[in-house]
């Protein structure tokens, strides 16, 4: 059941989801901050139109947009991929990054306790990848890939999937890969 949100004006505070990983976690996907849909619906990539589940789905070769959401998460991470986002929480109106403004940013120097099995730090977006180099300070591998948010349509969904389906590959955690 969708959670009702305060309205969202210039000075409302959002706060972000809690992060979806496990210690096994190998590969940790770092978006900005929940967009409206997903917030409301306590999901990440929660967006009819985010490519995010499908282009996950054709990787791992599993109906992700059809599975219930809890399902979906549990498939992720059996694979060893977890979710959060680099800020905790922020004020903006809608979904824009852009429109981001006084955000406080995740502990993501928690992460080698938090998952010490982590080889990949993937960057949803250039939004996310602003804390990159705080993410490779910390020893651990990171790339930035193009985000998979419905905002941006430069890349259609077969070049994104091409480059995610490289860095997932390469990170050890697709169905047959190394």
């Amino acid at each position: 059941m969708p959670r009702q949100l305060p309205e969202q004006t210039a000075n409302t505070v959002l706060t972000a989801l809690p992060p979806s990983l496990r210690r096994d976690t190998r590969v940790l996907i770092l978006g900005s901050f929940p967009g409206v849909a997903s917030l409301q619906a306590q999901q990440y990539y929660a967006h009819p139109r985010n490519r995010f589940w499908p282009i996950m789905g054709i990787l791992l070769g599993r109906p992700l947009p059809e599975m219930a959401y809890g399902e979906r998460i549990r498939c992720l991470l059996d694979h060893g991929i977890g979710l959060w986002d680099v800020y905790a929480s922020c004020i903006r109106p809608g979904s824009l990054d852009s429109a981001i403004r006084d955000a406080v940013p995740n502990d993501l120097a928690s992460l080698p306790t938090r998952a010490p099995a982590l080889r990949l730090v993937i960057h949803n977006g250039a939004e996310s990848a602003r804390r990159m180099r705080e993410v490779e300070a910390l020893g651990l591998p990171a790339v930035r890939l193009p985000s998979t948010s419905p905002a941006n349509a430069r890349l259609g969904l077969e070049a994104k999937l091409v480059l995610w389906r490289e860095a997932l590959d390469r990170a050890g955690v697709l169905p047959g890969g190394s």
